[in-house]
């Protein structure tokens, strides 16, 4: 039986599983029960939000591991689904261990991205649905839709002038949402800039990590839930100065 390929094939697809946005438990699993179709008892698989661990031990008992280390991520569904269903897939049908690694290791090539086009249209379009839900009239709504493509343009295209760090980021771009809906008001485009500045940093609101937190807690991953827990905080926290110094800025011109 051939150990480093079994390792390398569960580690790969918990790193694309992590690296999608799914649970820690959820990722653990996955990487079990694929080892386990092919023959291998006990294995252990740790998982965090940032690394994945997967150990087997030889019938000589000689210990194998491999160790992957996630980078910053987000969260992609389409990945997800074709990782669960992959396992699925491989758990069932067993095939060769060479044709499932190829398998694993295709899964983030082929997987189909929306256009910048259309991520701009539904940066946009939150904003504008968050508005009435938040009292706002159609013009709070036009107001917070140019406010969430200024958000957009600035996550998508000004990551080389702000730099890859998600807490920096999160406060420029929930400053300049917040000088822009002050702007908008003040210049008579607008009625709320409450309604407006709210509407359009819900785009920035960590809520699947937040989400995944809570889950994690109740299911005794503790240590990543903290982890994610803090991320969440920390974005949630630059949010919150971005948004009062875009709002001093305007407030100052």
């Amino acid at each position: 039986m051939d150990y480093e390929k079994l390792l390398n094939m569960a580690a790969e697809l918990g790193y694309q599983l992590m690296y999608s946005g799914a649970e820690i438990y959820r990722v653990e699993e996955s990487a079990r029960r694929l080892l386990r179709a092919y023959g291998l008892e006990a294995p252990e698989v740790f998982a965090i939000p940032n690394c994945i661990i997967v150990s087997v031990s030889t019938p000589e008992g000689r210990p194998v591991t491999r160790m992957r280390r996630v980078p910053p991520h987000g969260t992609d569904i389409e990945l997800l689904e074709r990782c669960n269903g992959l396992c699925r897939r491989l758990c069932a049908e067993v095939p060769p261990p060479d044709e499932a690694l190829a398998a694993v290791a295709a899964l983030g090539t082929d997987v189909p991205r929306h256009s910048p086009r259309l991520m701009l249209l539904g940066y946009g379009a939150a904003p504008a649905f968050f508005a009435p839900l938040f009292g706002g009239g159609p013009r709070d709504a036009a107001c917070s839709f140019f406010c969430g493509l200024a958000v957009g343009l600035c996550l998508l295209y000004g990551g080389r002038f702000i730099g890859a760090n998600s807490f920096f980021r999160t406060a420029v771009c929930s400053a300049l949402a917040a000088f822009l809906a002050l702007a908008l008001v003040e210049a008579g485009l607008g009625g709320s800039v409450d309604v407006v500045t709210i509407s359009t940093l819900m785009v920035l609101v960590p809520g699947v990590a937040l989400t995944n937190a809570m889950r994690e807690i109740m299911a005794g991953d503790t240590f990543s839930a903290l982890s994610r827990t803090a991320d969440a905080i920390l974005v949630a926290s630059a949010i919150a100065l971005g948004a009062a110094a875009g709002q001093a800025l305007g407030g100052l011109l």
